[in-house]
């Protein structure tokens, strides 16, 4: 069994129990086993977990009392917080422990980076101070400057949840309070959070009010919250963490680019969507068979034949610096531009929502500011296109015209 070392964990569960009967040590690890097996995912079976030493040993105080059992749990997680909190939320659904009739609550879920930080921070602050002679006026302007942005830290609503300034027309909704604290650092105030992985009533309430964009961790917790938050209220637009990141740990840079990248809700999914096709992961569930979906394949892949005999004249000089202007806009996202036959932009969206893009007139160019693989020169041929502008090609195997921007 893997173990995990302290220094990776970063989350501890604190759960009490209470059972109706006398109960031991191992009937309570038993049934943590047992009873939750099958309710996550085989990616998040405990045992598994244990194995891999994405979660410790499991400690557990018991006393008795008054012919009842009442106890105390530990569980340390390096795994992130979205997967910690769906390991506590499991452990309320056991019922039975042993032959007793069982309660669990979790208490509270702790960030022991949290408290690290803390703790390093109003140390080195302490620390600076005591240095004598000369300091960097920048850095130690610098660090003041973060701490007031920190010190905003506010709460909202009965549910007291963490929350910069919100009296605008427009928030940033976050997961946690760590979140909403990097946020503050980083000088975006217009933020709160979820305190979880469920929308607070107080907080869905402001979404039928505002402006909303959804910030999102950039791994399979983000993608949860996504479907469960747009599940239940108005969300305007999503924006999403670098790969494998979460919002609490970003740079400036980094959480300005994730909001320029933001799209709609439709987009968001349209994108997932077409990002598990290609990995050969879509579920097809719109088909009724095997056939009906080779049969539509194959269709899709047929070009327009009319289309693709067609002796095709190269853009002009003009025509081209306007789709250029038109691309260095979209500088630091990975856009698509349609533009009709007067070379009036017809549509702009993310690259990965091109494929479900749909207009009477067929587009007249296709314009987008990266490598043109061969996935996206099909999609512009489908449209109907004559021109396809890109940075590179993979590929020329197409009757398209291709011009390089």
């Amino acid at each position: 069994m893997a173990k995990i070392a302290p220094s990776s964990i970063k989350y501890i569960i604190y759960a009490k129990f209470e059972a109706e009967g006398a109960i031991e040590k191992p009937d309570v690890i038993g049934a943590i086993f047992g009873q939750t097996e099958g309710l996550l995912g085989d990616d998040m079976e405990m045992r598994e977990l244990q194995k891999t030493g994405k979660i410790g040993r499991i400690d557990v105080n018991i006393q008795a009392e008054n012919g009842k059992t009442i106890g105390e749990i530990e569980i340390p997680s390096a795994m992130d917080k979205t997967e910690t909190t769906l390991i506590g939320a499991a452990l309320e659904t056991i019922e039975k422990i042993g032959p007793s009739e069982t309660k669990i609550v979790i208490e509270r879920v702790e960030d022991v980076r949290g408290n690290k930080r803390d703790y390093i921070l109003e140390r080195a602050k302490q620390l600076l101070g005591q240095i004598n002679g000369s300091s960097d006026i920048k850095d130690m302007g610098r660090e003041l400057g973060i701490a007031s942005r920190a010190s905003n830290l506010k709460t909202y609503g009965t549910e007291n949840i963490p929350c910069g300034d919100i009296s605008g027309d427009e928030i940033i909704i976050v997961e946690g309070r760590a979140d909403v604290v990097n946020m503050l650092k980083q000088g975006i105030s217009n933020v709160i959070c979820m305190n979880g992985v469920k929308l607070p009533e107080t907080v869905k309430e402001l979404t039928k009010e505002k402006k909303v964009t959804l910030f999102v961790d950039g791994d399979r917790g983000g993608k949860l919250i996504v479907k469960n938050v747009t599940d239940n209220a108005k969300i305007n637009s999503i924006a999403v963490a670098p790969e494998g990141k979460e919002v609490e740990e970003l740079t400036s840079k980094e959480i300005l680019q994730s909001l320029r990248k933001q799209m709609s809700v439709e987009e968001y999914f349209d994108m997932e969507r077409r990002n598990k096709r290609r990995m050969g992961r879509d579920d097809d569930r719109y088909s009724n068979s095997r056939e009906e979906r080779t049969e539509r394949n194959e269709h899709a892949e047929e070009p327009a034949e009319e289309i693709k005999h067609e002796k095709i004249e190269k853009l002009t000089a003009k025509e081209k610096e306007k789709i250029k202007e038109q691309i260095d806009e979209m500088i630091g996202t990975k856009g698509a531009i349609i533009f009709d036959g007067k070379m009036n932009v017809v549509r702009k969206m993310p690259i990965g929502s091109l494929g479900y893009f749909t207009s009477q007139e067929p587009a007249y160019v296709v314009a987008i500011n990266d490598t043109a693989l061969p996935y996206i020169i099909k999609t512009a041929e489908k449209l109907g296109a004559k021109h396809l502008a890109a940075k590179n090609f993979t590929t020329t195997d197409t009757y398209l015209d291709l011009v390089s921007i």
